[in-house]
């Protein structure tokens, strides 16, 4: 009777070392999942700072582009023409299906447009910054409302004291595109428009 007691014993704690291993294995599994998991987010939380930087860097642009239409700027009245020594095209560029100009996308596109001398420095000597404007006309000239996308709008302030305008002045829709380059081979693009008074 011993004997069998024994022998029951010696296979019970077979078995409970069996489910053992199986436990820790499965515990092992979680373990390296949760890892890769807080891994993955980490990754993804480090990815959308990097981005949001570059965005924040590639706002400089946007300041650069409108100093160059208010008075005394390189376009504040040659809007008409192009202008490759601005960053300047008097007609709507070629866009993909983003809507992002070809001429940002290719190098060789931007050099018949634009000047890479006009090319921005972020933050560190790494990140780049690319701009492009182009006027929402058909062709180049004077603006005319068939041919360009146009604001028509009521002139700010009040109207005390003064005749209202027979015809609210249009202002021509002008797009900034922006293309920054950063370290690992990482661009970001945006995109604004604006409005200049004819």
């Amino acid at each position: 009777m011993n004997s069998s007691l024994r022998r029951r014993a010696v296979r019970e704690r077979g078995i409970v070392l069996f489910f053992c291993l199986i436990v820790l294995v499965i515990l092992m599994i979680g373990s390296v999942a949760v890892i890769r998991s807080m891994n993955a987010s980490q990754f993804a939380a480090g990815n959308l700072a990097f981005r949001r930087d570059l965005v924040n860097q590639g706002e400089q642009a946007i300041d650069t582009v409108l100093a160059k239409f208010r008075t005394g700027g390189a376009l504040a009245s040659a809007t008409t023409a192009d202008l490759p020594a601005a960053n300047y095209k008097a007609s709507t560029l070629a866009t993909n299906a983003q809507g992002v100009p070809t001429a940002l996308l290719d190098d060789d596109a931007f050099a018949a447009v634009a000047q890479s001398a006009n090319d921005l420095s972020g933050a560190t000597s790494d990140v780049k910054i690319r701009y492009l404007i182009d006027r929402l006309c058909t062709s180049s000239g004077t603006a005319v409302s068939s041919g360009c996308v146009q604001s028509t709008s009521a002139p700010t302030g009040g109207t005390a004291g003064a005749t209202a305008p027979l015809k609210a002045p249009t202002a021509t829709v002008y797009r900034l595109s922006i293309r920054v380059s950063g370290p690992r081979d990482t661009q970001v693009f945006l995109q604004t428009s604006f409005t200049k008074q004819d």
